[in-house]
């Protein structure tokens, strides 16, 4: 019995999707320049041809993965994060503690810490005199930091270097997360006291 026009595109979505999914671990841990079409293909499960049918180029798959990485759930949690009426250092041990929840737990959520940061290596305009990073992460973050920095619970310095160190170290634990068997997390409030003052 033929499949029902409905029953083809659900199969469609589901392999777009899955394509996706293991391409983003795939450019987490190879990078664009690192990445071939036929490895990537291999390294899903499907023929070349069959990857082509979905996505016209490598820049394309890259490029729909990058856009869906900076609309994810992720980024809207902590824009509104930043926006909520609470101290900055509340803030931060939240973001702390969500960040290494889903390092814990999460080999997609450590994919896309990795990407963010390769996007700032490899994207031709990603960096510019203005800022040192385009990415919504660090922008949103050091927002934060100014909160944090005028209320005086957030260390001295330019916010966007503490912001880049912050994420720095969680990169640090993406990779580990997806490069690795055995390794030690740190805790929440390690990464935190990264950006906090001492309480004396």
């Amino acid at each position: 019995m033929p499949k029902s026009s409905e029953r083809c595109q659900e199969i469609r979505e589901e392999a777009r999707s899955k394509i996706l999914h293991d391409s983003t671990l795939y450019f987490a841990k190879n990078g664009f320049a690192g990445t071939k079409i036929s490895d990537l293909a291999k390294h899903i499960g499907i023929g070349q041809g069959t990857l082509y049918v979905y996505f016209k180029s490598k820049e394309e798959l890259f490029n729909e993965i990058y856009t869906l990485t900076n609309n994810s759930e992720d980024i809207k949690n902590l824009k509104i994060l930043v926006h909520l009426p609470i101290s900055a250092k509340k803030k931060i041990y939240k973001l702390s503690k969500s960040i290494m929840t889903n390092l814990m737990q999460d080999e997609t959520y450590a994919a896309k810490v990795a990407l963010n940061t390769q996007m700032m290596f490899e994207k031709k305009g990603f960096a510019s005199e203005e800022t040192t990073y385009q990415s919504e992460l660090y922008q949103v973050t050091e927002k934060m930091i100014i909160q944090g920095q005028k209320e005086g619970s957030v260390v001295n310095g330019m916010p966007m270097k503490l912001a880049d160190y912050f994420w720095g170290v969680v990169y640090l634990y993406a990779l580990k997360k997806l490069f690795t068997t055995k390794y030690e997390l740190i805790s929440e409030e390690d990464l935190a006291r990264i950006l906090l003052k001492d309480e004396a």
